[in-house]
């Protein structure tokens, strides 16, 4: 695998912009402030004004801190992040102390930070500020302020009430914080595997090309080079055999002679068709075959006798790199041999690769097409074992025959028979259209 590939399968470090945790921290200090406010002038209940203006200004002295002394564009690392997010639930939960505990319905605030963390940084600081937020929350239930009411008509929950706010916080933040890192954590690989195929795009395509350039060099340097041998061969006419610079001349001359030959075979490279220009559709199935016959396992082409309507398309890169991955994971996989059927007619192209494997794994078969699904073993040693799963080269395979037009279909064989199926169905007039657009 090319190493742009490898690189592409590695999650970059996973840090938040300091901005955003600003931003954020500004908008609880201008709620709080707000809900303290109105609670205390608008409603007139007791609460202990001046201590919940103080804590609220820490947090709005922190945020003055941090821009004063960091740039906003700066991207924290994960550990420091985790740190002002426990910074905010400590903060919380010290208003929460002073207004009522779990009693006061903005405890469910508590998810907040734990949310955030769980969409920008690594599971293990998730994990360890949802722990501290359930046990601020759980201490919050024995003690607290009371909850800011009517004297004359106190407000007096039940415990089982308070046990059941409590055992929600709890279930919110582990439920919700495990499908944010859920969905979170598909979204980057799916954007991580779709880098890499656009990568794959690229080395092919640039590899296609190489035929173009090579062409056009040959052209134009092909006058000069003319010119240079009629010069050299007049002063060869010119200059008696016996010359100084007799040797030089002849010499000169043999070499331009032969940089016109090596240019001639150059252009007749890019104008034969192979294998840059259009080519059947047997000779591309052989192109991708041929790098995987020196292993043990046998591969078994087999494509219809009459080749007269046979298709015959552009060499198209995304189908060739497709081909060539699904072909070499059913190498992988197979015991003893893998075929390789092509057929046609004047309506649709199909390609069935087959193996004598063990076939696709039930929950492989079921997420095939995500980026990496792979389930490979390992040896005590660390090294890979026989391979069971599927990783991102396959994404990118499929994602480029789909791109290609091609529709895929997976399967196991049947029993008695063993392994895996992988067809790939064309319409003929998509397929030469593709391949003829991909090589431009």
């Amino acid at each position: 695998m090319p190493p742009a590939l490898e690189l592409a399968q590695h999650h970059p470090r996973r840090n938040v912009r300091l901005d955003t945790l600003v931003r954020l921290r500004w908008l609880a200090v201008i709620g709080q402030t707000t809900a303290v406010l109105v609670v205390y002038f608008g409603l007139e209940f007791p609460l202990p004004l001046w201590t919940c203006l103080a804590a609220i200004a820490l947090s709005a002295w922190l945020n003055i801190a941090l821009r004063l002394r960091f740039h906003l564009t700066q991207r924290l690392e994960p550990d420091r992040a985790a740190w002002l997010l426990a910074f905010d639930v400590a903060e919380l939960a010290v208003l929460l102390y002073l207004t009522g505990g779990l009693q006061n319905p903005f405890a469910f605030l508590f998810l907040g930070p734990v949310l955030l963390s769980a969409t920008a940084l690594p599971p293990r600081f998730t994990v360890l500020l949802g722990i501290f937020a359930i046990a601020c929350a759980t201490l919050l239930v024995f003690v607290h302020y009371p909850l800011p009411w009517d004297d004359a008509d106190p407000l007096r929950l039940p415990p089982i009430y308070m046990a059941g706010v409590w055992l929600s916080i709890l279930l919110a933040i582990g439920f919700i914080g495990v499908y944010a890192w859920q969905l979170t954590e598909e979204s980057r690989q799916l954007a991580d595997a779709l880098s890499a195929t656009e990568l794959v795009m690229q080395r092919e395509q640039h590899l296609s090309q190489l035929d173009g350039l090579a062409a056009a060099a040959a052209h134009e340097l092909g006058t000069p080079l003319s010119t240079i041998s009629v010069i050299a061969k007049e002063l060869e006419n010119a200059i008696p055999a016996d010359a100084p610079h007799g040797d030089d001349v002849r010499l000169l001359r043999s070499q331009a002679t032969r940089c016109r030959e090596i240019l001639s075979k150059i252009t007749e490279l890019s104008s034969t068709g192979a294998p840059f220009d259009r080519m059947p559709v047997t000779s591309l199935i052989e192109e991708v075959v041929a790098p995987h016959r020196d292993f043990d396992v046998k591969i078994a082409v087999s494509a219809p006798s009459e080749r007269e309507s046979e298709p015959t398309g552009a060499r198209n890169p995304a189908i060739v790199y497709g081909l060539g991955n699904l072909l070499e994971n059913a190498v992988d996989f197979a015991r003893e041999r893998v075929d390789v059927v092509t057929e046609w007619d004047d309506a649709t192209i199909e390609i069935t690769i087959t193996d004598d494997g063990p076939g696709f794994a039930p929950d492989v078969l079921a997420r095939i097409g995500e980026p990496y699904v792979t389930t490979r073993r390992r040896k005590p040693d660390g090294k890979d074992d026989q391979p069971v799963g599927l990783g991102l080269g396959f994404f990118i395979a499929k994602t480029l025959l789909e791109r290609s037009g091609a529709a895929i279909t997976f399967a196991n064989q049947l029993a008695p028979k063993h392994g895996a199926i992988v067809k790939l169905r064309w319409n003929r007039a998509d397929f030469e259209r593709t391949a003829g657009l991909a090589a431009t």
